[in-house]
């Protein structure tokens, strides 16, 4: 539960008083719902990378000026 909250392995680690991360890993799982958001998550990156791009950069400019430009 504390990895599917956003903790990390090592965050995991520190709450349930593991050493190694071999211990953590024995006691992670995945269940049904936990694969639906992992697909649900790649499928959002997916579409967002495959997206047309209405808006191109001008020349020299970066992709941190386009945003703070916009």
């Amino acid at each position: 539960m504390a990895t599917r909250s956003g903790a990390t392995l090592k965050d995991a680690m520190v709450r349930a008083g593991q050493s190694s991360e071999k211990a953590a890993l024995i006691y992670q799982h995945s269940d049904h719902e936990r694969q639906k958001d992992v697909a649900a998550g790649l499928d959002k990156m997916v579409r967002a990378a495959s997206a047309p791009r209405t808006e191109q950069p001008k020349d020299g400019q970066g992709a941190a000026e386009m945003v703070r430009d916009a």
